[in-house]
């Protein structure tokens, strides 16, 4: 079954369509990207209307689609529309903007416009399990990744600032096949590593410094996610000890991941270590988070999560100690939700790196 087969089967019955507009649903529904576009999908048959940038390589490559050239998408759906007795119309409440709404309503005049979240938390939902094909391109663009940040290590040099370090991670995924990058690459070394989401500076790296490195590459779409923490020299007794306490949550969280347990008590489990080694007031984000088409999507594995893990997810966990003034420390891995525990994405070594 397509994916655009899957949707047309969660419709409520034969009047009812769902209209997908945002590039992210595009892609999940027809395997094609492109920055515009509607796919319409009735119980009886999807529709990928794109204009001619893309046309001919949608005709080629768009999945479970009737691609038909975008002249005048008034006429274009309303003929689809009378087509299959449509009455009404789900549309992604999540992605559109109040003027986008008011459009679709003059558009769709004679018909009910949905605009609850049930379309957008019904791709959600779908879109949570990966397919094998899925695992396996989040799993390419991860090999990417990990092949750019071992090559980085024989880089890295006193004296480099922390822009010149992102740039040169960033030529190297590019160089080795990624389609382009998951999100901003994070180096952040010494006092910087203390903000778990640092921009790269001028800052120079210095012996003792610890270099934090968050990072990805994409592959058809698809997001990898990793945080490898180094050491430029020597670590001191302290930094041993509060990479040693983050090791230990990222391990620790890891052996609690599998189907059926919540997102929030896997976050415990990392919250639970950390306080043991007495750091826990220094974690001061979520343990993780979806990754697939989106860098940043469901299920959250967090202390407010109200998600439960299932089979096929693929999830961060990603424990960090941060602390004003001094350092940070942040460890970072994918992995795939199984029945009885979870498969690692991830092969980047995980103890102390010393450059």
């Amino acid at each position: 079954m397509t994916t655009t087969e899957r949707i047309a089967a969660e419709l409520k019955d034969s009047e009812h369509a769902a209209m997908l507009t945002s590039p992210v649903s595009r892609q999940y529904a027809t395997g094609f990207h492109s920055s515009a576009g509607v796919v319409f999908i009735t119980k009886e048959k999807c529709y990928f209307l794109i204009d001619g940038r893309y046309y001919e390589h949608a005709v080629q490559q768009a999945q479970g689609v009737e691609v038909l050239l975008l002249s005048d998408t008034r006429k274009q759906l309303y003929s689809i529309i009378e087509e299959h007795g449509i009455r009404s119309v789900s549309i992604e409440s999540k992605y559109v903007t109040v003027n986008e709404l008011n459009d679709y309503k003059k558009l769709f005049s004679t018909l009910e416009v949905d605009d609850s979240d049930w379309l957008s938390n019904t791709l959600e939902k779908m879109r949570m399990i990966k397919s094998e094909d899925e695992i396996q391109k989040v799993e390419a663009a991860q090999r990417i990744a990990e092949a750019a940040f071992s090559k980085l290590l024989g880089q890295l040099r006193v004296g480099m600032t922390e822009k010149q370090i992102a740039s040169v991670l960033n030529f190297f995924m590019m160089d080795m096949g990624a389609d382009g990058l998951s999100f901003d690459t994070i180096a952040a070394s010494g006092i910087n590593s203390a903000c778990p989401h640092a921009v790269p500076t001028e800052k120079q790296l210095q012996k003792g410094d610890f270099l934090t490195l968050d990072f990805g590459a994409i592959v058809d779409g698809y997001h990898s996610d990793m945080t490898r923490t180094v050491v430029i020299g020597e670590a001191t007794e302290e930094m041993k000890n509060v990479y040693n306490a983050v090791w230990s949550a990222n391990t620790d969280a890891m052996k609690a991941v599998r189907a059926d347990i919540t997102g929030k008590v896997v976050d415990s489990v990392a919250r639970t270590t950390l306080s043991a080694w007495g750091y826990e007031e220094y974690f001061t984000h979520g343990l993780g988070h979806g990754v697939g088409l989106e860098i940043h999507e469901a299920p959250t594995v967090s202390a407010k999560s109200h998600y439960t893990l299932h089979e096929g997810m693929i999830i961060t966990i990603e424990p960090g100690v941060y602390i004003p003034g001094k350092f940070g420390v942040r460890i970072e891995d994918m992995v795939v939700v199984t029945a009885d525990g979870f498969r690692l994405l991830t092969n980047a070594q995980k103890t102390l790196i010393k450059v």
